[in-house]
């Protein structure tokens, strides 16, 4: 059948206009690629090509609270490989091996790999200035000197166990290096550049630099003067009594804020390697649990002041030595008692018949609901890492003894902080508060705050009235009971000695002990408190003998840093034989030298400088509070009246 021209050009017509618009389609197909998304697939064909070659951020700096730096990066630079363009690898691994103290062998072996870029470690990580531009003056094809830095601990083990320390790659590992990792971190960056399929510089390339985000500053609530302080006494109680470890914390008692806190044995966090694991991984004032003793009585004193189950200053209580309960016989650190005593008493001489009595009125239920609000049993919620509950009875298990010996500090487990928290609470109005030692962030480039950590209160456990009651039976510890070694003249300090037999083998030892004292001031309006530990002193073991003394050192001057000034309301020490009295210097400007010598009594001794008839100066100053029998240096001058020198005075 023959087909019509008609039809034949209908057909070409047909055809032509399909061709016509699959060319129209590819034109505009090709358009929308080389105009709309010719940037885009540029840009993905030279992500390809391009190499990159970190560029580490700077990892936030940790400051005390006033913007001391106790932590920071210093440039350690680290030397990488490119292998594809290492031209001579035998050459290359004999040039660097003395530098980097790496054999030929394992330098080759890394420089030869098949990957885009290498690191030479471990000698070629974090290396020296010095070392780095020797390494540029070799001038090696593919040897790049990376930027990279490493952490620096300006005070060596300073606050070591709070800040922790990180790992080669600048990662936390422990403390708040690890606890704010992700924050301290900041974003790495990097300098890349164009290669071809081998690997090498595309010649006409540039270089793209991408910027590192620093990590955030992280500012916190440790006071580096008053950590220092604290470390120093720890340190010189660990050479005086020769003990197996020493604790120590000072807080805040008002918001939660740990203004120190420190433990020994310590570290050095930038030599962390040269220390055993138990020592680096323990932080003590967190960690450890053991019995508190005598200052866990400030518990059972604040439940029974809430209850009414006491009138301190009113009521009396005879103490034979011991107290017997429940088929057992439970004594009295003093041998023979203290007889009578009203229940302040009680308080002052830490008498354990006394708080056995005190436990029994408020019974089990009441006396451990307190505990429990308190704090105790759980943990505070600290933000740091390795914090333990502490061991309380299971309420089943709670029989005469138990309830007894509780009351007093014996049969259950605590840790510093958690007694540090709770002591705070019972002295503080009543107000149990989560302890922290993160501050604030801030961005290290403008002085921003990003953010900052307020007090978090947890719950009211006693009520003001009781609080202020606890507050003056602990002044009166102080200053006349078992604590006064803490007593600090021109301040009001309240405090609390412990002393709790260690276990060992399921028994308690005779000759161990861990001794503690808690103090806080000034006492009516407390600023701050204090409690140390020491484990297993040599000799005496009393936490007034033992750690009182430390804890009145740390207090002293701490009380300075934060300028909280010197009082004169504060309730008189007692002395006891072998005390030495404080005594007010007098105003001896003026006085002749035959004034001395009637008026001045025993109190001090003289040293006398200068020749004259009158004292025209002294030191210390008038008004000033020493030991009686201290020094008093006196200047001599001449007498205004008669305007000659006393030869008298020769």
């Amino acid at each position: 059948m023959k087909v019509s021209n008609v039809t034949r050009r209908r057909r070409l017509l047909v055809s032509l206009a399909v061709l016509c618009l699959l060319f129209a389609a590819i034109i505009i197909r090709l358009a929308y690629v080389q105009l709309g998304k010719g940037a885009e697939l540029s840009a993905k064909a030279e992500e390809n090509w391009r190499r990159q070659i970190p560029s580490v951020a700077k990892r936030g700096e940790i400051q005390d609270r006033s913007g001391v730096p106790l932590a920071y990066n210093i440039s350690s630079p680290t030397i990488m490989a490119v292998p594809v363009q290492v031209k001579d690898p035998d050459k290359t691994a004999r040039l660097l091996a003395p530098l980097l103290g790496m054999t030929e062998e394992k330098i080759k072996s890394t420089i030869t790999q098949r990957k885009m870029s290498v690191k030479l470690q471990p000698g070629g990580r974090k290396i020296t200035m010095e070392l780095a531009q020797k390494i540029r003056d070799l001038n090696l094809p593919g040897i790049v000197v990376a930027e990279d830095n490493k952490r620096y601990y300006p005070y060596g083990d300073l606050a070591s166990h709070i800040l922790g320390f990180t790992g080669i790659d600048n990662q936390g590992l422990t403390g708040v290096e690890q606890r704010y990792d992700s924050k301290l971190n900041g974003i790495q960056g990097s300098i890349s550049y164009l290669s071809d399929a081998g690997g090498r510089i595309m010649p006409g390339s540039s270089e793209k630099y991408n910027a590192p985000k620093d990590g955030l500053t992280l500012q916190l609530t440790l006071d580096k003067s008053i950590q220092s302080i604290m470390e120093r006494e720890l340190d010189q109680a660990m050479v005086q009594y020769q003990a197996r470890g020493a604790w120590s914390i000072a807080m805040n008692p008002k918001t939660g804020e740990i203004y120190a806190m420190a433990s020994r044995p310590g570290y050095e966090p930038g030599n962390y390697q040269q220390y055993a694991s138990e020592v680096i991984n323990r932080n003590l004032p967190i960690w450890m649990t053991y019995e508190p003793g005598s200052t866990f009585k400030i518990i059972t004193l604040a439940a029974a002041l809430q209850e009414k189950k006491v009138d301190l200053k009113n009521e009396r209580f005879f103490d034979p030595g011991y107290i017997k309960i429940g088929g057992a016989t439970l004594k009295c650190w003093k041998r023979g008692g203290h007889g009578s005593e009203t229940f302040l008493q009680v308080v002052e001489n830490s008498c354990n018949p006394g708080f056995v009595t005190l436990g029994n009125r408020l019974g089990k239920d009441t006396l451990f609901k307190y505990i429990r609000d308190f704090g105790f049993g759980s943990k505070t919620g600290i933000d740091l890492n390795g914090e333990e509950n502490g061991i309380l009875f299971k309420p089943s298990r709670v029989g005469p003894v138990e309830l007894a010996t509780t009351a007093f500090g014996q049969g259950v487990s605590v840790t510093p902080i958690q007694q540090v928290a709770a002591v705070s609470a019972a002295i503080n109005g009543g107000y149990l508060y989560k302890p922290f030692v993160a501050k604030a962030w801030v961005n290290p480039d403008t002085g921003e705050v990003v953010s900052e950590n307020k007090p978090q209160l947890v719950r009211q456990v006693i009520s003001e009235e009781t609080s202020k009651q606890v507050r003056e039976a602990l002044e009166s510890v102080v200053a006349n009971g078992t604590g006064r070694p803490a007593f600090i003249d021109g301040y009001r300090v309240g405090g609390k000695t412990g002393t709790a037999q260690i276990v060992v083998n399921g028994r308690y030892s005779a000759t161990e002990h861990i001794v503690s004292f808690i103090a806080f001031a000034p006492a009516d309006d407390p600023q701050i408190v204090v409690y140390t530990a020491v484990d297993n002193p040599a000799g005496i073991q009393f936490g007034g003998v033992v750690a009182a003394p430390i804890v009145q050192n740390i207090l002293r001057d701490s009380l300075q840093v934060l300028n909280v000034p010197p009082r004169k309301d504060q309730l008189p020490k007692a002395y006891k034989y072998g005390d030495t009295p404080i005594v007010t210097v007098p105003d001896l400007v003026g006085a002749t030298v035959q004034d001395l010598y009637e008026d001045l009594n025993m109190n001090f001794v003289l040293s006398k400088s200068g020749t004259g008839n009158t004292v025209v100066s002294q030191a210390p100053k008038p008004g000033s509070r020493v030991e009686r029998g201290s020094t008093i240096r006196i200047y001599m001058g001449t007498d205004p009246d008669t305007n000659e020198p006393n030869k008298a005075a020769d």
